[in-house]
């Protein structure tokens, strides 16, 4: 079945690179689970992602976004071209897709997000964590103006944890972090996972590997939630830690969130202009052609428990670029 979806879908890509200008797909993933999940078992597994990953290395000339922009801006984007991005920082980046990646003889870029390495977790991760750990089979969140939510099972969890993102996505650095303390508290909750971020030792790693390093600021803010002053010493100082780190120029950027208009505006554009960075990634879905902008490339996640049906979502998206998809910006 796999050797049939790969026939097909190459035949398909042939016929697209016959038709169309080279265009370039950014994937984006943020984890890759050595096991389902309970919570999110739709989420990606070692198994599948190696599966994936071998048919991309079959399918797709892939490229880390460094080496992607600067094809853009020549005009030599070599056809179904690829880009593989990483967000935030997880350990499993480096235990579990590392390996696979290199068994693949694949690179890919990790954007992450610097005060969070060595023993720190994201807000939405506390989030998670804190309804995955309590015990009752109810929560009142009249706190969050949610009421009285069941926990009864993995769904109803899942369900949970959504409105509660929701609520406190757009709130300020401080107010997460007073949002998530009063949510420890009601769900009784005394302990939560240190190891779910990479170690320092670990982003060096990925970068001796052949890994492209990006930065994604300190604290994941949403971009337009912060003063300017602010913004920019989120996004330089992530970027100044990274380097350290690494011991290499940081180059490429990822808004966080990555909404155009809602999570980063014109002014964190040229922000990143102004301070050098060569590309930056938002989360607008559609595939990126020659004079597209290089500081708001389009990325998406093609969805699918079986490689055809994921193959298949990946070519659509291929063959469409953010002009063919509705203006975020016009919408809001």
């Amino acid at each position: 079945m796999a050797a049939l979806v790969s026939v097909v879908n190459r035949i398909a890509y042939g016929a697209c690179d016959l038709v169309a200008a080279p265009r370039l797909s950014i994937l984006i993933y943020h984890r890759v689970h050595v096991r389902p999940d309970s919570i999110y078992p739709e989420e990606q597994t070692a198994e599948g992602f190696e599966r994936l990953m071998r048919f991309v290395a079959r399918s797709f000339t892939v490229m880390t976004l460094g080496r992607a922009a600067l094809s853009l801006q020549r005009g030599e984007l070599p056809p179904r071209a690829l880009v593989l991005t990483f967000d935030d920082g997880y350990a499993d980046n480096a235990e579990v897709a590392l390996p696979i990646l290199k068994r693949c003889g694949l690179a890919a870029t990790f954007f992450v997000s610097t005060g969070f390495l060595d023993g720190g977790r994201m807000w939405n991760d506390s989030v998670i964590e804190i309804v995955r750990a309590c015990n009752q089979e109810q929560i009142d969140l009249d706190a969050f103006g949610l009421g009285t939510c069941s926990l009864a099972g993995a769904a109803e969890r899942r369900s949970v944890i959504s409105k509660l993102l929701a609520r406190i996505k757009y709130l300020t650095l401080d107010e997460r972090e007073e949002a998530v303390a009063r949510l420890q508290h009601l769900g009784g909750v005394t302990r939560l996972p240190v190891g779910l971020m990479m170690r320092s030792e670990q982003v060096r790693e990925l970068h001796r590997s052949g890994m492209e390093i990006g930065a994604h600021t300190v604290r994941h803010p949403i971009l337009t939630t912060l003063v300017p002053a602010e913004a920019e010493r989120e996004i330089t100082v992530g970027r100044e830690r990274l380097q350290e780190i690494i011991d290499s120029p940081v180059d490429v950027f990822a808004y966080p969130n990555g909404k155009p208009t809602r999570d980063y505006d014109a002014s964190h554009v040229e922000l990143l202009r102004r301070l050098g960075f060569k590309g930056a990634v938002s989360t607008a879905p559609g595939a990126a052609r020659t004079g597209d902008s290089l500081f708001e490339l389009p990325r998406f996640t093609p969805w699918g428990h079986s490689l055809g049906v994921w193959a298949a979502r990946l070519f659509m998206k291929q063959c469409r670029t953010r002009h063919d998809v509705p203006d975020i910006a016009r919408q809001r």
